[in-house]
């Protein structure tokens, strides 16, 4: 197999490995505190990646840790609006599909941050993803629910942190990098859950398999398949396939909480899908463009 589809494959394996992710998250939260759970799944992932970054860490410069630092703090408020959102919501389709725009905020976060204008590819895409939030957030009237907000805020949080990170922690190798933003995501939400949620007396143990795969599957294993997948396969296949996560939540969530789906929700999930198509697509054909002038 040529190496580019074998890239491939390990995307997708990472993209139905993160949306197994909401999965098991939802489960785990009904027997774990929503904070003490992300707080205690993040860091172990963070561990688990530790002997493989030591030396790195070693020796990037102080300046850089803290910079690295910082840019986690804003990962760990994204995580702890995210699952507050997950035990607010019945299902985890609509959610993923809400959080995927976080794609389309980062430029619009991008221009009022930083002074970059747009593209012109964004704002085609701007509309079509307003009317697909619409459709699929406000069926029963002109109202937000609880979860449908935190999405939002976690969606914001999210962009926040891309356009942090990308601009504050590029001298950082990826593996330590990582290692550094999910241990600081890791002992926020545990600050978090020492101040404000209560731990239960005794946790049943199917719970901790969903612990476990939490942090094996979903957190190590889908980073690894990340990283060798776009290691081997082009930006403009693995971009497209990443899009399809929320895709598999959606049918995961319909299928374990029968989460109903009526024809508007339907419809706004594939304008928000068109969206990130159509905004992705027109800025890689773009990045294609200029590499080979």
């Amino acid at each position: 197999m040529l190496p580019e589809r074998r890239g491939d494959l390990f995307i997708l394996a990472a993209t139905l490995l993160a949306s197994a992710g909401w999965l098991f998250s939802k489960e785990a939260i009904q027997g774990l505190p929503a904070a003490g759970f992300v707080g205690w799944r993040f860091l172990l992932a963070a561990l688990l990646l530790l002997p493989f970054c030591w030396r790195q860490l070693r020796d990037i410069p102080r300046a850089n840790l803290l910079r690295a630092a910082a840019v986690g703090t804003v990962m760990g408020l994204n995580l702890l609006c995210w699952i507050q959102a997950v035990s607010h919501s019945a299902g985890i389709g609509e959610g993923a599909f809400i959080m995927s725009l976080s794609m389309l905020m980062v430029p619009l976060l991008a221009w009022v941050l930083f002074k970059e204008r747009p593209t012109r590819a964004f704002w085609t895409a701007l509309p079509i993803a307003v009317a697909g939030l619409f459709l699929l957030t406000m069926g029963s009237g002109l109202s937000l629910s609880l979860g449908q907000l935190l999405f939002l805020l976690a969606s914001l949080s999210m962009a926040l942190y891309f356009n942090l990170n990308s601009r504050f922690a590029r001298r950082i190798p990826p593996v330590a990098l990582t290692c550094i933003q999910l241990a600081v995501t890791g002992v926020i939400n545990l600050l978090y859950s020492a101040l404000f949620e209560h731990w239960p007396d005794s946790v049943p143990s199917h719970i901790w398999g969903w612990f476990v795969a939490s942090v094996l599957l979903a957190t190590s294993l889908r980073f690894a398949c990340q990283t060798t997948g776009q290691k081997l396969s082009n930006v403009a296949n693995a971009a497209i396939i990443m899009m399809l996560e929320p895709v598999w939540t959606v049918l995961i969530s319909v299928f374990w909480y029968h989460e109903p789906m009526p024809p508007q929700k339907i419809l706004g999930c594939l304008l928000i899908l068109l969206a990130l198509l159509s905004y992705r697509s027109r800025n890689l054909l773009a990045w294609y463009r200029t590499r080979i002038r």
